[in-house]
């Protein structure tokens, strides 16, 4: 399966941002309740490490983190020796949002130490969070008061980490945050043959969502891959497409 490279007219302030996101014929990105359980297929898990093997950061959410044994690293021998043919890092640098600064010391990426782990947040974090933070962590970083200023935060990781290429593994309030300040350049979608239900089962976007139709980010297909019972999806945001 190809992977689409960005367009030239992307903002080159900014990393490449892409979201990678695996869903149920219904929509649902995690059961109601909030838990996940993995229900995309071999194939699919492959696709997130060839993602990975393109950037130079990954990045996931507080509670992705937390909830799942996620180390967001580039995954066996063969994908390391892929990024160090493209000129990349043999371990890409990762990445986790939390806002608030609640994160699990025990979550497993704190467990493992093969490449530098950034945490991103805000100024509101109380001194106890972000000390324990600052101890997991390589670094820690505040950007905005209540709510995380991410083109910020993005041109940041860009000017000191050299971070040109991102990819965002969620869960669907990361990914509804980069959406909705138009900081998405490329989805990743894989439609998997289930269905979970729930309507407060989780969505790929979360977040309050927009309120008029002339707000949403508009996207087009750039390709489409059957592999076995699932459907591989790729889109670029409009306005990167080139004329």
């Amino acid at each position: 399966m190809g992977l689409i490279m960005e367009s030239s007219k992307s903002n080159q302030s900014l990393p490449w941002v892409l979201v990678n996101v695996a869903m149920t014929a219904d929509g649902k990105i995690a059961l109601a309740n909030g838990s996940y359980a993995p229900f995309g297929s071999r194939r699919d898990h492959d696709h997130l490490l060839e993602l990975r093997a393109t950037a130079d950061a990954v990045m996931c959410g507080a509670r992705t983190a937390d909830s799942f044994p996620v180390n967001l690293g580039p995954g066996p021998a063969k994908y390391r020796r892929l990024r160090q043919k493209r000129g990349l890092a043999e371990y890409n640098l990762r990445i986790i949002v939390s806002g608030s600064g609640s994160l699990d010391p025990e979550a497993e990426i704190f467990r493992h130490r093969f490449s530098p782990i950034v945490i991103l947040t805000t100024s509101s974090i109380s001194p106890a969070r972000l000390k324990r933070l600052q101890e997991l962590a390589d670094e820690v970083k505040a950007f905005g008061q209540n709510k995380l200023n991410f083109p910020a935060a993005l041109r940041w990781l860009k000017a000191k980490y050299g971070v040109k290429r991102l990819v965002c593994e969620g869960g669907g309030e990361l990914n509804a945050a980069l959406f909705q300040q138009g900081l998405v350049n490329e989805l990743h979608l894989t439609i998997c043959p289930v269905i979970f239900g729930g309507r407060t089962a989780p969505t790929l976007a979360g977040g309050i969502g927009i309120k008029n139709l002339t707000d949403a980010e508009q996207l087009k297909i750039i390709s489409m891959k059957r592999v076995g019972e699932e459907m591989f999806l790729i889109f670029h945001r409009r306005e990167d497409i080139s004329a």
